[in-house]
């Protein structure tokens, strides 16, 4: 009797076997409602494989109104993740980048993203951490819309963060976001998700996105008008593992309004006066 030799794997194969990989570079947040944690709970709802660089420790103080608790990990320690994230896989898909919070932090990125130019870099761009003072606030927002923004693909500021990037004074109406996201993108983002969530009085959450050429208002029933902790961190990286997997943009975000609206549907109650997201309900 003839023996069928067996194959080896090839790397071919591997590669098609294997799921699209994502990196967070952000903070880890304790409750695992915001944060890298959150990040990594979308990656795998999406089928895809993460992997992180924290770039800070931030917990509630419940003693303190909930006000954040910022610890700074060491630049060199992120380096060392992203340099460890990257040599381990031999390739990242896409990245996102969360809460950098010292302009240190924000060298040590910059120069990783120059290094290895990413296939996509989503930037969900944290100007404001509650707790810091505001020199120090002030600091970061200029170090990172100087040095972190101009190399990322997509841009997903929250409302204030839309005002401060666009440079206007408010905004009120969804013609306002748009002008908003027309701005931003002129300063250098190529492509740009404007948050607005339900705070437009529209009785939607809504979002607007803008590449240059296509304006697309995302738009979706709102559930409830609190807000909940992590839906933001969750667009972003429902984005990000979106564009490993292949989609443009655009498809990326539509699918990413989908998972945060079940996120927040299903989300988590507890002790805290807000909720958090819980991404392990959704379905494509």
């Amino acid at each position: 009797m003839t023996q069928t030799p067996t194959t080896a794997p090839t790397a071919l194969t591997d590669r098609i076997t294997t799921p699209p990989i994502a990196l967070a570079i952000a903070g880890s947040e304790a409750s695992g409602g915001a944060g890298a944690q959150t990040d990594l709970k979308t990656f795998h709802q999406l089928g895809v494989f993460g992997c992180t660089s924290l770039t800070c420790i931030v917990s509630f103080d419940p003693a303190n109104d909930w006000a954040h608790r910022f610890v700074p990990v060491d630049p060199q320690v992120i380096h060392d993740q992203i340099e460890a994230a990257t040599a381990v896989h031999g390739r990242i898909d896409a990245v996102k980048i969360g809460m950098l919070g010292t302009p240190a932090t924000i060298d040590v990125v910059a120069e990783a993203l120059e290094q290895h130019r990413f296939p996509h870099v989503v930037v969900d761009p944290v100007l404001i951490c509650k707790g810091q003072e505001p020199g120090a606030a002030l600091d970061v927002d200029n170090a990172l819309r100087q040095k972190v923004l101009p190399l990322a693909d997509v841009v997903t500021p929250n409302l204030f963060e839309s005002q401060v990037l666009a440079g206007v004074e408010e905004i009120t109406t969804v013609d306002q976001l748009k002008d908003a996201a027309r701005r931003i993108h002129d300063a250098g983002a190529p492509h740009v998700v404007a948050k607005a969530g339900t705070l437009l009085g529209t009785g939607t959450a809504l979002d607007v996105y803008y590449n240059g050429s296509d304006l697309e208002v995302l738009e979706v029933p709102a559930v409830g008008q609190e807000r909940v902790s992590g839906a933001g961190c969750t667009l972003a990286a429902a984005i990000t593992a979106e564009l490993a997997k292949g989609a443009t943009p655009l498809e990326a975000a539509r699918t990413a309004k989908d998972v945060v609206v079940s996120a927040i549907e299903n989300r988590m109650h507890g002790n805290a006066p807000f909720d958090c997201v819980y991404q392990g309900a959704y379905t494509a």
